[in-house]
This record gives structure tokens, sequence and C-alpha cells, in this order.
């Protein structure tokens, strides 16, 4: 007798406990739901049918328990969050996102001059770092973070930046130059949406005599046609009269280099870590693939005596710190973290 009441108790909170489970389990997934609800319309995200928005559904909350468990940790310097890219894969992003091609078969220093300047100069070798910290931002020297969109078209915006930084130092004049113009008439070498590198945009603009306003020739987050020819690139807004390198693997030219001007910078710019950076001083783990183009445009040292760079992304002013990052500077490693220090250009007037 005794046996079958403690088999019958057992089966009774046996239940109990798959029931609470249970409905743990559907408030979990209620919860969850509502947040990709919140989500989708706080970036006004539309589904075009049931099954997608599913399997965005899925995407997102593997994103979201990412970060969620990223952020359990208070001891990391930065922070993560969801963001408007949080519905899509780390392959899906690093497809439409990004666009940095490095030429395999080519040392990297070989395809960083033009054609009449194949030996490597660094004109700031003698500078002297005086100040621990720089921002161009405050100097006047930025324009708005922009937003590349899903067009791998990353190159053109880290030229960009480059050549607005220069033209204001030097011109005094801060003016938002075009990226469309590089995605449709830098085409030697560079293909669009599809890829492209910086030094042959800085190519193009010399050659071209100069790239036009923004407002000129609006960017459309696809490669079109290049009207060069016609009248709308009439007026020049900006020229450059070359570029050169920072020498490779070294931090400190770099330094020497951004306490004068912005930089465009390769990165690898791949990860959940990376994608979802929401603030803070970013030291993950990444490797130097360098698929993506970026600006540094500053650096600093935190009230910790944690050294950074500040960079420029083009992915809006909703990803990371209104569209920057803060990314550990002076490490160990000499390509610097995500291998930022292994492919930087500056352009001068």
């Amino acid at each position: 007798m005794a046996s079958i009441i403690i088999l019958i108790l057992t089966i009774f909170l046996s239940s109990r406990t798959l029931g609470a489970t249970s409905r743990g389990d559907l408030f979990e997934a209620s919860s969850m739901e509502k947040q990709h609800e919140h989500w989708m319309t706080r970036f006004q995200r539309v589904y075009s049918d049931e099954s997608e928005k599913r399997n965005r559904f899925d995407v997102f909350k593997k994103n979201l328990e990412f970060v969620k468990r990223f952020n359990m940790n208070k001891n990391r310097p930065y922070k993560l969050d969801v963001n408007e890219f949080s519905d899509l894969t780390d392959e899906e992003f690093q497809a439409t996102h990004t666009g940095l091609v490095v030429p395999e078969a080519e040392d990297i220093n070989g395809i960083s001059n033009s054609d009449s300047e194949k030996t490597v100069s660094f004109k700031y070798g003698n500078v002297s770092v005086a100040s621990e910290s720089m921002d161009w931002r405050q100097e006047g020297a930025v324009t708005p973070v922009k937003y590349q969109g899903a067009c791998g078209g990353c190159w053109a915006f880290s030229t960009v930046a480059a050549v607005e930084g220069i033209t204001k130092i030097t011109k005094g004049k801060l003016v938002s130059l075009s990226e469309q113009q590089l995605l449709d008439c830098s085409t030697d070498y560079n293909q669009g949406c599809r890829g492209g590198i910086m030094s042959k945009a800085f190519e193009y603009i010399i050659k071209n005599q100069g790239i036009t306003t923004e407002d000129n020739y609006p960017y459309q987050q696809s490669q079109q046609t290049c009207r060069s020819t016609t009248q709308s690139l009439a007026i020049l807004a900006a020229t450059i009269s070359g570029y050169e390198t920072v020498p490779m693997n070294n931090e400190e030219a770099l330094l020497k280099v951004v306490s004068q001007q912005p930089v465009s910078v390769g990165i690898e710019g791949i990860g959940s870590a990376f994608r979802h950076y929401s603030g803070g001083i970013f030291d993950g783990e990444c490797g130097t693939q360098l698929n993506h183009a970026v600006t540094i445009v500053g650096y600093g040292m935190s009230e910790e005596g944690t050294k950074y760079w500040v960079v420029k992304n083009s992915w809006g002013e909703s990803w990371g710190e209104d569209g920057y990052m803060r990314i550990k500077r002076d490490v160990d490693a000499s390509q610097g973290i995500c291998g930022l220090a292994m492919f930087a250009f500056y352009p001068f007037a």
C-alpha cells in the first residue's frame, strides 16, 4: 500500500514539475516573440509572409540569447545589444554589409601606390605625438555617420571619410562627398556593391581630378551607370594629389598619421560580438581576415588607462556608439585588434 501511495505522489509531483517547465518555456517563447515584435516596430522591419517572419524570429532569438549571455559577464570592457541587423545570420550580414576585397596574389604595399609611384613612403615618420587623445569629430573634420545598407560598398565610405577629413583640415570646409560616384565610376578593380579597395578609389579621385558632393550624386545602395560625363559632375567638391600607406603592422606609425588626419583602414568586421557591439572599448576575439573598411577618426585613453582608437563605421547611427566604435589600441599583436594596423591608407591634398 505504501509503495502505491509513493508511486502516485511521484507521478503527481512529476506532472506538476513538467507543467511548470512547460509554462516557463511558453512564457519565455512568448517573451521572445514580444521582444521580436518590439524590435520589428523599432526598426520598421516588415516581412513578406508568416514563413519568413518565423524564420527571421528564429535567427533573432539566437542573436538575442547570445547578447544576453555575453552581457552576463560584467567584467567585459564592452557591451552588446540587439540592433537592426539582429535578424540576420553572420554569413548573411557579411555578404551584404562589408565589402573590402584585398587581392590575395599581390603584396599589400604593392597595390597601395599608383602606377607612377611604386615606392612606399611615409610622410609622417618624424611626427611626434604630443597628446594622449585626438578626436577629429571635435575638430569638425568628420561628417555624420552614414549607412551603406545591403551593399558591399564599405570601401567607398572609408575612402570618402578620409578625403572629407583631409579636405576640411587643409581647405577649412567640411563637405559630405559622394560614395555613389565611387561605386559607379571607380571600376578599376573595384566592383561597386560586390566589393573594392580604398587605394583604387583614391587613384580614381586623383585621375578624375576630384570627387563631387553627396547632394550632387546621392547614394542609391546599388551600383548605377557612371555619371562622370554628365553635367552633374561638373562641380568637383574635393581633390587630392596623392595617397600613401601606413607602415604595415605598426600601431605607432598609425598613431602618428591619425594625429594628423583621419585614416582609411581594413578590419575583420565579422562575428556576432562585433556586429552587436553597443558601447565600451572593444577587445573581442577576432582574426585578421580583412573584409571590411572603416575610418579611424581619433584615439584616446579611458579613465581606467585603456588606450583606444575611435572608429567611424558605415552601418548607421543605431550601431555601436552612435555609429562609432572604440577599439583597444596598443595591443601585443602587431596587427592590432581585428587586424586594423595591417592595411591603412591616407590621402593628402
